[in-house]
């Protein structure tokens, strides 16, 4: 009996339908978008379609002057594109493990670089940590999501859910932190004895704190973000 024929690797994995809605995993990497209106992903994201879709940049006035500005300020580089009309979008971002979130009149901050694609039914504002500009090159932004909808957000391997409560706070690197609850606002802390440690050869080791009632969302990674390269 023959194995590893074409036949098999397609039968493999071929794209399968799981009528999961608007938003499915097509494997835990992949988003698959069921169009029928439109949707806004990370820029770059679109790894292939299928069915009439128009595909557009986010304009500079898109969201208002406000938002443009504090999207220059930031130096972020992962600008949206809005994909309108019918068919299947295929969405990654470098290999990232892809979580599906449905927001029910609730709200979350995502890091800027792990947002992937979420409905225009979502309210959304682009949040810098002024704070901590100074001690990271560019800082650190985020994006606060709100209302109802669905969101897909993205982390290096799996993520991992901390809950946070008043008695117990809980302590990130802010390269690893991926999401939080929309409630919390963390403060930045930082610790000069703590980069012995870590071989930082350059600045205090910086750390997100987050008090209060919530949840934060890490990953076993340091992401470096393209504002702190330049």
């Amino acid at each position: 009996m023959s194995r590893y024929t074409i036949e098999d690797f397609v039968n493999q994995t071929q794209q399968q339908d799981k009528g999961e809605g608007l938003f499915e995993l097509e494997n835990p990497r992949m988003l698959e978008i069921n169009l029928t209106n439109q949707i806004w992903a990370k820029a770059g994201a679109m790894i292939s379609y299928r069915g009439k879709i128009k595909f557009e940049r986010e304009g500079i006035l898109e969201h208002g002057l406000g938002k443009m500005f504090k999207k220059a300020f930031t130096g972020e580089g992962s600008s949206l594109m809005k994909a309108t009309g019918n068919g299947k979008l295929y969405l990654a971002d470098q290999g990232k493990k892809i979580s599906i979130l449905r927001l029910q009149g609730d709200s979350i901050f995502v890091n800027g670089n792990d947002l992937l694609a979420f409905e225009p039914s979502i309210k959304w504002d682009i949040k810098l940590m002024k704070k901590v500009a100074g001690m990271l090159s560019g800082g650190l932004f985020n994006v606060r999501l709100e209302g109802s909808g669905m969101v897909a957000i993205t982390s290096h391997y799996e993520p991992l859910t901390l809950l946070v409560t008043p008695d117990n706070p809980v302590f990130t690197d802010p390269n690893a932190t991926v999401a939080w609850s929309g409630n919390l606002q963390p403060e930045f802390v930082t610790d000069v004895s703590f980069k012995t440690f870590i071989g930082r050869g350059s600045g205090e080791s910086i750390q997100m704190k987050f008090s209060g009632n919530g949840f934060v969302v890490v990953q076993p990674f340091e992401e470096v973000y393209l504002s702190q390269q330049s």
